[in-house]
């Protein structure tokens, strides 16, 4: 689950694995590796992965389906406005 999870972020975000590594300050073959089950991530790298993708440690462990979006510093207004999009883009899923 979480060598998914690892795949799916990146290519959300159109970054390689090369792009990846880079802001992990890894090589590509650890990217790689996490991706291909081969090994798994410190926790230490677990926890910048996190951080890289906007999303909790669980939800890379699969323990959770939410997901979350970084707002801060964004006014009360943006925040409302983003809610407004939230809302509008759920209602059409249903």
């Amino acid at each position: 689950m979480l060598n998914e999870r690892i795949r799916k972020l990146r290519l959300e975000r159109n970054l390689s694995q090369v792009d990846l590594a880079k802001r992990l300050n890894v090589t590509k073959q650890s990217v790689s590796n996490w991706e291909n089950d081969n090994i798994q991530p410190s926790i230490e790298m677990l926890v910048k992965l996190s951080e890289t993708f906007s999303v909790s440690t669980d939800y890379l462990l699969g323990r959770d389906d939410r997901r979350y979006l970084e707002i801060t510093g964004l006014s009360d207004e943006e925040v409302s406005h983003i809610q407004v999009v939230v809302e509008d883009l759920r209602s059409k899923a249903k």
